[in-house]
């Protein structure tokens, strides 16, 4: 409780400016960004990290959520007091094997072909998708988890194409046609993990404004909300605990994946091989990049590295295996996260022959994604440094686009033109949850 007032006896925010928290609560640390929205991007005022216990977090979920709270309670102080101001609006990642984000396509054959679509059966359509993925949802997890049925929550919807009678379509309003496809991106969640989040959100006094699957999050950030983006990469944020993974093909989300891989199974590797402590083995693993690991320790921690890499990459081929539809892969690998800055990670990346069998057109080119390089959002403290931020830089995204969906829909003139972005600029904010 003491916490709690303290945050609130900060200087109180300008009129009229909206500010949102992005809470990355990862395995290993807690990471809250505070951004103000200006006109077209997001200005960063506040930044906080904390370092998570060992026991906090198990495979991207929250284990414990008391002192899960207290961590992030105290990444939220720091923030708060570089910024000036308290922030009660804020959104939560989640992470996790569990989380399911897929695209699925729907066709939809129309009863009557010269009668022009509208928003409302635009809207139902989306809604028929949506149920179906939801369904998908359910019996994978049923089938992950031996049979158990388990109740899920939409996370994040986003539009990925619409096709009318095979013609390509941004926004369908006005068209005529027999045939509709509709290609949707939606993320699942188990209900129970998203209540520890809920939880967790109420006892940081925070308005939770989503709860938005992570690597959906990451994708936001470097897609940002060019209507002509036509980026296409693989995206893998490597955390503590998990390794997520997006794929985006020309600017839409095809879907995500993810893995419980992550930088403490590589630390897990050197603590059995050299019969050390976790907390030793984590010193090792760091001294590698530092150059303060002894060197007569060296090859059986590069080995022990090395071994957990060989697993990894084929947790990541498998995954990618998972995108059947796409004629090919994207040949561009974006890292973030701080389980990625391993250099054997990268080094198997890079090195071994790990995408022979996938339909890569050629040798995938692995970088870093650098927090410059995240659309409209902009740094002001100068503490957001490498890739290990972008995840929370990207739930910031997400708080904005929520905030834009709050301030209402945007209309529709009579000839299909928005007085309000592109038509897919607005359905993606009415579909982000």
């Amino acid at each position: 409780m003491l916490d709690k007032l303290k945050r609130l006896n900060t200087t109180p925010k300008k009129s009229g400016e909206q500010y949102v928290v992005g809470l990355d609560i990862g395995t290993e640390y807690v990471k809250a960004l505070i951004g103000v929205l200006k006109e077209d991007k997001i200005e960063i005022i506040g930044v906080g990290r904390t370092h998570q216990e060992l026991n906090d977090m198990q495979a991207g979920a929250i284990a414990d959520i008391t002192s899960v709270v207290r961590n992030c309670n105290e990444a939220l102080n720091i923030a708060e007091k570089q910024a000036g101001t308290t922030v009660r609006t804020g959104v939560i990642g989640i992470a996790g094997e569990l989380v399911k984000g897929t695209t699925t396509t729907v066709r939809v054959a129309r009863k009557n072909p010269t009668k022009a679509l509208d928003v409302p059966e635009v809207e139902r359509i989306i809604g028929v998708v949506q149920k179906r993925a939801e369904e998908r949802a359910k019996q994978q997890l049923a089938w992950e988890l031996g049979g158990k049925e388990v109740d899920v929550r939409l996370v994040n919807s986003a539009l990925v194409g619409i096709e009318i009678d095979g013609y390509k379509v941004t926004n369908p309003i006005g068209f005529q046609g027999k045939d509709v496809v509709v290609q949707l991106y939606t993320a699942f969640a188990p209900l129970i993990h998203i209540g520890a989040l809920e939880r967790t959100a109420q006892e940081l006094d925070l308005d939770l404004l989503a709860v938005a699957a992570e690597p959906f999050a990451v994708a936001r950030s470097v897609i940002g909300d060019d209507p002509n983006a036509s980026l296409s990469a693989i995206l893998m944020d490597v955390g503590g605990g998990t390794t997520d993974i997006a794929v985006i093909n020309d600017g839409g989300v095809q879907g995500t994946k993810m893995f419980g891989i992550g930088g403490r199974a590589y630390t897990r590797s050197v603590e059995k091989d050299l019969d050390v402590s976790f907390a030793q083995a984590e010193e090792l693993k760091i001294g590698l990049h530092t150059n303060k690991t002894p060197q007569a320790k060296v090859p059986a921690i590069e080995k022990a590295l090395q071994k957990t890499a060989n697993v990894w990459i084929n947790g990541v081929e498998l995954a990618l295996a998972e995108f059947d539809k796409l004629d090919h892969l994207p040949n561009r690998i974006l890292l973030c996260g701080g389980g990625s800055s391993l250099d054997v990670l990268v080094e198997t990346l890079n090195e071994s022959q790990w995408y022979g069998d996938l339909p890569f057109t050629r040798k995938p080119v692995v970088q870093y994604i650098r927090p410059e390089q995240v659309a409209d959002i902009v740094d002001t403290t100068g503490d957001v440094t490498d890739h290990t931020f972008v995840t929370a830089m990207g739930l910031l995204r997400v708080g904005a686009d929520t905030l834009q969906q709050q301030d209402g829909p945007a209309t529709t003139s009579s000839n299909g033109g928005s007085s309000n972005g592109t038509f897919k600029e607005r359905l993606d904010r009415m579909l982000r949850v």
